[in-house]
């Protein structure tokens, strides 16, 4: 199995990125979709979740109440490193599971680890064969947040400003696509990037 990372910011393309790379034959595994995963109703994460900030956490069906937590902890980073600290390793211990079935299945399948805070997990990064970060000039990102999230300008300059910086993304990337044009400009690189990443894994058999 060749494990790769594919981090970027919110609204940088990276979905795009990481749907071209499956319809390549990538197995993708989100990040996303296991902190989701992770918080199901009565899991233990959950009531972790809602010991440490309360019960105000669970909705009536008991359900993670993103909107309450997400207005805990925004503009506290110790609120955030103290979820942080219970999402994280469940996340991880998910997304291990997730790789083993992809390996077991194919040994020589190129996983690909979508995980947009790669760089604010500070989770080493020695286990990727490469890290390949997808960019986009911020105020792109910001109209994207406004156009397709119906985010208000300062909600959607506060969530790309919440994140690690391009520069902090690309210190410790392989590979960089810049997904500020087109959805075609934005494929193309992906696949150059396919390309180039295939022909590594190659050379390393």
């Amino acid at each position: 199995m060749h494990l790769i990372a594919l981090t970027g910011g919110i609204a940088s393309g990276k979905s795009t990125v990481a749907r071209r790379w499956q319809e390549h034959g990538a197995v993708v595994v989100d990040a996303d979709a296991l902190a989701r995963e992770v918080v199901e109703p009565g899991s233990p994460v959950l009531n972790a979740i809602a010991i440490r900030f309360g019960p105000e956490m669970l909705s009536p069906d008991g359900s993670l109440n993103r909107a309450a937590l997400g207005a805990m902890i925004f503009g506290d980073a110790q609120a955030r490193q103290a979820l942080n600290g219970i999402t994280h390793p469940a996340i991880s211990r998910l997304a291990q599971r997730r790789f083993d079935e992809a390996e077991r299945n194919d040994a020589e399948a190129i996983v690909v680890y979508d995980i947009p805070l790669l760089v604010e997990s500070a989770q080493s990064l020695d286990r990727f064969e490469a890290v390949i970060t997808v960019e986009a000039e911020p105020e792109v990102r910001v109209q994207r947040l406004i156009d397709h999230r119906g985010m208000a300008r300062d909600e959607a300059k506060g969530r790309v400003l919440s994140q690690a910086s391009s520069d902090e993304r690309r210190a410790v990337a392989d590979f960089v696509i810049d997904a500020s044009g087109s959805l075609a400009d934005t494929q193309n690189r992906a696949d150059a990037v396919w390309s180039s990443l295939s022909e590594r894994l190659r050379c390393r058999l």
